[in-house]
């Protein structure tokens, strides 16, 4: 195959290249930055995108994010391919952060002051999903569901997470909202000149070549 990988990346280099991209995540968050600026829609359109992509990329709904963002821009009447960039809002570098500081603020929230270490918080996203994998199974066969520590797991963990994420998430997304539309706006105004004078170049390039082919006609029609 034409673009197939000349030498296959093991699993260690796929999980190194997920928390560290190849170029670093500044490279990363630049080349999703220029292809967001490039979106031929509105800037508020572009904007409210972008809103969509890095609320959603706040709440716990991992796995679905991009869905997700996808339907909130819908709803809102963005550019669905800017909310779904936006979701790089949520990477290995923020998560983490994001989920201890929403699980702390929805305890708070909702009145219970006991906090958790950010290394429980997502063992226990890995044993929810394992769970619920495993109770979906058990329908079919013969094997006892355990919808109790699920239960648990969304009682401690995601409603507190759920809660949490909503204010730092709006905040968060209020500010990508409103940064992004003068900066797609001033991009699209310079790419605009660009192209005009482009444009300009090459009509003043033909005006010449026809101009150099009607001296050369000229020239040899002349008896002398």
């Amino acid at each position: 195959m034409v673009f197939k990988r000349r030498s296959k990346r093991s699993i260690v280099q796929t999980l190194r290249e997920f928390f560290w991209p190849r170029g670093g995540w500044t490279r990363a968050a630049t080349y999703v930055s220029h292809r967001l600026r490039r979106l031929p829609d509105e800037p508020h359109r572009i904007a409210r995108g972008v809103f969509a992509g890095v609320f959603v990329s706040f709440t716990p709904f991992f796995g679905f994010h991009w869905l997700l963002a996808a339907l909130l821009a819908w709803g809102t009447r963005g550019n669905i391919l800017a909310a779904l960039l936006a979701t790089f809002a949520g990477n290995p570098l923020t998560t983490p952060l994001v989920a201890w500081g929403s699980v702390e603020l929805g305890h708070w929230i909702l009145g219970d002051p006991a906090g958790m270490p950010l290394r429980d918080i997502f063992g226990a996203f890995g044993h929810a999903g394992t769970e619920l994998w495993q109770n979906s199974i058990a329908i079919f066969t013969a094997d006892v569901t355990h919808w109790d520590r699920l239960g648990h797991f969304f009682r401690t963990i995601f409603l507190p997470y759920l809660v949490g994420c909503i204010i730092p998430g709006l905040v968060v997304s209020l500010m990508f909202y409103y940064a992004s539309i003068p900066l797609v706006r001033g991009y699209q105004k310079l790419r605009s000149l660009k192209l005009k004078e482009r444009i300009e170049l090459a009509r003043q390039a033909k005006a010449a070549r026809a101009e150099l082919e009607r001296a050369g006609l000229a020239h040899k029609g002349d008896p002398t």
